[in-house]
C-alpha cells in the first residue's frame, strides 16, 4: 500500500448526484461543465478533516453512471477534460488526493464495443469482449444473449478472461493516473476473477506504483481476494454492518465479534471502513436511535484501516435506499452550490466528525492499530485500540441510564464525555460514549 494512504480521511462524492445533473444523458450531447460546482466543496473537505476526494463515475454513461458507455471521456453531464483536469489540479494545490470510481465489471448497452456486436453479428471486432450466446444461425442485427450484472439488462458484463478486455482497462487506468488521479475504487470488484486483477494491476503500476487500489467487495474472503488479486484493499461492509445493527439491536457482542474479524484483516491490509456510502441507506436513517450516531462514528475513527465519510453523512443527512427503480435517489441527491447554503441543523454532526477526524490526525499509528475488548455486555463496551506507537480507550452506553464501564488504563478524555474513576472505571451518562488517553 503507498505511504500516504496512513493518513488517508476520504469525502465521498456521488458526482451526477451532487451536482443535479439530468438522469439520462442529453440528446444533444451538449456539455453541461457541472463538475467545477465541487470546486467550491473542496476547503469544507479540509475543515472536515479529510483530504481525499473519492469521486463516484465521472465517465460518459446513459444514466447513473456505472453503465460507462466511453472510459476515456468525462461525462458530459458533468463536463469535459479541462473540468476535470481543474479539479485535480485545484485538489493538489489542497493536498487532496483524488480516488476514481472504475466501472471494470461490465458497460452499459450503449457502449460502441457492444453497440457493434449488435450491428454487425458474431463477426464484430469486439464480441470477445462479452460472454455471449448466438441463436442459431446467427446474422448481423441478431441479438445474442448475454451475461449481465446481477441480471440488469443494460449492464453488460465484459470477458475478463479476454485479452482485449485486459488491455482496455489496463489503458483506462493508466490514462486517468497519468491526468492526475491518485487511485482507483474497482466497483464490483467481488464479480472479477482475482486472477484479471492480478494481470492488470501490475501493468498499472508499472507507471504509478503510488496509485491506491480499493474493490468494491461486499462478502467474501476479504483476505484471500486481496492477496489473490493484487488490490491494496477492499471494502469494510462486515464492519459497516455490525456497527449499525449492534447499536440497533442492543447487542454489542456483535461489535466485538467484527472488531476481532477486523484484525484479522488488518494482519493482511487495512480495509476501507465506513457508516455510509452511495448505495447504502444513510447511518441517521439507519439508526433506530440518532443518540447513536456519535457512537458509530467513535468505531469508525478509533480501528484500523482508512476511514471514508459519504458526503452529506457529516451533516447527518438522512435517506433510505430502496430496491426499485429509482430508490437510490434519496441517497444521492444534489447539493447546494457551496456549503454555506447548508441547513443550520447540521453544523453539530459536522463538529462531532471534525472532533474524531482531528483525534486520528493526532494517532496516525491509527490505521494499523488492533482492538481488545475490556468489558463486554449487551449495552457496553469497552476496548482498547492501540499499535506500537500508542493505545487509547473507547467506551459505550447504550442504556438510558448512567453506567459505570470497566476499562483498565483509561486515562485523559479526548473527545466525548466521561468521568474517570481510578483509572480503572469509566462512569458515561446515558447514550454516552467516550475516547480516552489509554
Amino acid at each position: 500500500m503507498p505511504n500516504w494512504v496512513q493518513d488517508a480521511v476520504w469525502w465521498q462524492v456521488y458526482p451526477l448526484g451532487f451536482v443535479g445533473a439530468e438522469r439520462e444523458r442529453p440528446p444533444d450531447g451538449d456539455v453541461r461543465h457541472k463538475l467545477p460546482r465541487l470546486l467550491d466543496w473542496l476547503d469544507h473537505v479540509l475543515e472536515l478533516g479529510a483530504n481525499g476526494l473519492a469521486l463516484g463515475p465521472v465517465f460518459a454513461s446513459g444514466t447513473h453512471g456505472y453503465d460507462t458507455e466511453d472510459h476515456f471521456r468525462i461525462d458530459p453531464r458533468l463536463g469535459d477534460d479541462a473540468d476535470f483536469d481543474a479539479l485535480v489540479d485545484a485538489c493538489h494545490q489542497r493536498g487532496i488526493r483524488v480516488l476514481l470510481d472504475g466501472v471494470f465489471n461490465h458497460v452499459g448497452r450503449g457502449h460502441p464495443a457492444f453497440r457493434a456486436v449488435l450491428d454487425q453479428g458474431p463477426d464484430a471486432p469486439t464480441a470477445g469482449w462479452f460472454r455471449l450466446r448466438w441463436p442459431d444461425g446467427p446474422r448481423p442485427g441478431a441479438e445474442p444473449e448475454y451475461d449481465t450484472f446481477e441480471g440488469h439488462g443494460q449492464l453488460v458484463a465484459l470477458d475478463h478472461g479476454s485479452p482485449e478486455v485486459g488491455d482496455l482497462i489496463t489503458r483506462v487506468m493508466t490514462h486517468w493516473l497519468d491526468r492526475g488521479a491518485d487511485g482507483w475504487r474497482l466497483d464490483a470488484a467481488y464479480a472479477v476473477p482475482p486472477a484479471f486483477w492480478a494481470s492488470v494491476l501490475p501493468r498499472v503500476r508499472a507507471a504509478h506504483p503510488d496509485a491506491y487500489v480499493v474493490g468494491e467487495v461486499i462478502h467474501g474472503d476479504y483476505a484471500r481476494i486481496v492477496t489473490e488479486s493484487g488490490m491494496d484493499a477492499v471494502t469494510q461492509y462486515e464492519l459497516w454492518k455490525a456497527i449499525w445493527s449492534s447499536l440497533n439491536d442492543g447487542n454489542l457482542y456483535e461489535l466485538a465479534h467484527a472488531l476481532g474479524r477486523h484484525d484479522g484483516f488488518l494482519d493482511v491490509f487495512a480495509p476501507l471502513t465506513f457508516v455510509g456510502n452511495h448505495d447504502v441507506t444513510r447511518i441517521a436513517s439507519r439508526l433506530t436511535d440518532v443518540r447513536h450516531l456519535p457512537h458509530a462514528l467513535a468505531v469508525l475513527f478509533t480501528v484500523g484501516g482508512t476511514p471514508s465519510v459519504y458526503a452529506g453523512d457529516e451533516q447527518a443527512f438522512t435517506g433510505v435506499k430502496e430496491d426499485r427503480a429509482g430508490g437510490d435517489d434519496a441517497v444521492r441527491p444534489p447539493f447546494p452550490a457551496t456549503p454555506g447554503e447548508l441547513a443550520p441543523y447540521g453544523a453539530p454532526t459536522q463538529r462531532l466528525h471534525q472532533e474524531l477526524t482531528g483525534l486520528r490526525r493526532r494517532h496516525r499509528w491509527l490505521h494499523q492499530a488492533r482492538t481488545t475488548p475490556l468489558h463486554l455486555a449487551n449495552r457496553q463496551l469497552s476496548y482498547a485500540t492501540a499499535a506500537e506507537d500508542g493505545r487509547l480507550v473507547v467506551v459505550l452506553n447504550l442504556d438510558d441510564a448512567p453506567a459505570e464501564v470497566p476499562a483498565p488504563g483509561a486515562g485523559e478524555v479526548l473527545a466525548g464525555a466521561a468521568e474517570v474513576r481510578g483509572g480503572a472505571t469509566v462512569r458515561l451518562e446515558g447514550h454516552g460514549w467516550a475516547v480516552l488517553a489509554g
